[in-house]
């Protein structure tokens, strides 16, 4: 299988801020916004470069949603920042109304997504913010794996007119993604080939599946892993060709099972390709307090869970 090397751990909310402050030096339209999370956004670049392009909202969630729907209309791109959970579950109302049902030029930037958010707790840590927004019609939904990626899809959604909702995280991660890629909204990455197994993962679980990948080779089991950092729309094409192929499919995710990649795969797929399905994802449940190792190992969000699914899978094609 193709090696896949890691360049260095980084947060992938570093690469969103690196995006941001490209787009503060090439987009005259982008402006930023902020629930008094500056800082745990890396949206300092982009506000020294830029101050009067800038709004620190406070916390104020809901205020900055309709603030942001409302620069839109002067053609305004704006970027807003905060907590996963703050930028949905607390906030969707306004997102729905003022957003997505109107159709605003929105990019809503979440940091701080899934148990990964570690210590603060299950409180913090939304498991469902996928599913709230693939829901919203006309919300693109994205979910990148690594520092550049996030990077790049920060820039690329400027170019995209509509509600954009980008997931990313807290703890550093392998980044391992072409630093000069272009971003494609709505088409999956091939990673690896294979052909016994499908593995279909997002964000953080993109590198554990890779390196379940590779443990399965030593198996003799050929997976074949492909990154789908959009949720919505989803590349259904590359699914269908991929499972046509092996058979069965595993997804993963750090989010629930519900509401998420898996279950818009799994509904695909019923209406195509019916197809043997494992979810790697959290099952119906709230987070806990933790190290982000410690919670994705026990809500079995790693590669040692992507295998045993595979390895399920596997009994049932």
């Amino acid at each position: 299988m193709k090696k896949y090397i890691d360049q260095g751990k980084n947060d992938t909310r570093s690469g969103f801020g690196a995006g941001l402050a490209e787009l503060g030096r090439t987009n005259p339209n982008v402006v930023a916004l902020c629930a008094d999370l500056v800082g745990s956004l890396k949206m300092e670049k982009f506000i020294e470069e830029n101050p009067e392009r800038f709004f620190q909202i406070g916390i104020a969630e809901a205020n900055m949603m309709g603030i942001a729907a409302g620069l839109t209309i002067g053609g305004k791109i704006p970027f807003t920042g905060t907590f996963a959970n703050f930028s949905t579950g607390r906030v969707y109302d306004q997102i729905r109304q003022s957003i997505a049902y109107s159709d605003k030029n929105v990019k809503i930037c979440a940091s701080h997504a899934g148990v990964t958010l570690g210590e603060d707790g299950a409180t913090h840590q939304i498991l469902e913010d996928l599913g709230l927004m693939k829901m919203l019609p006309g919300m693109t939904v994205i979910n990148t794996c690594d520092y550049n990626q996030t990077k790049a899809a920060t820039i690329a959604i400027a170019e995209h007119h509509g509600p954009v909702y980008l997931r990313f995280g807290r703890p550093k991660v392998a980044n391992f993604t072409p630093v000069d890629q272009k971003f494609e909204i709505g088409k999956a990455v091939m990673l690896n080939e294979g052909t016994d197994v499908t593995i279909v993962a997002t964000g953080h679980l993109v590198w554990e599946a890779l390196i379940a990948a590779e443990n399965l080779e030593k198996q003799g089991i050929s997976a074949e892993v492909i990154n789908i950092h959009t949720i919505k729309p989803l590349d259904g094409e590359a699914v269908l060709k991929s499972v046509k192929k092996t058979g069965c499919i595993v997804t993963a995710e750090e989010h629930n099972y519900l509401g998420g990649l898996g279950e818009s795969i799994s509904g695909f797929l019923a209406t195509t390709h019916p197809t043997p399905q494992e979810f790697v994802a959290t099952k119906d449940t709230f987070g806990e307090s933790g190290t982000p190792e410690q919670l994705m190992d026990k809500y079995g969000l790693n590669n040692k869970a992507i295998v045993n699914a595979v390895v399920s899978v596997l009994k049932r094609k």
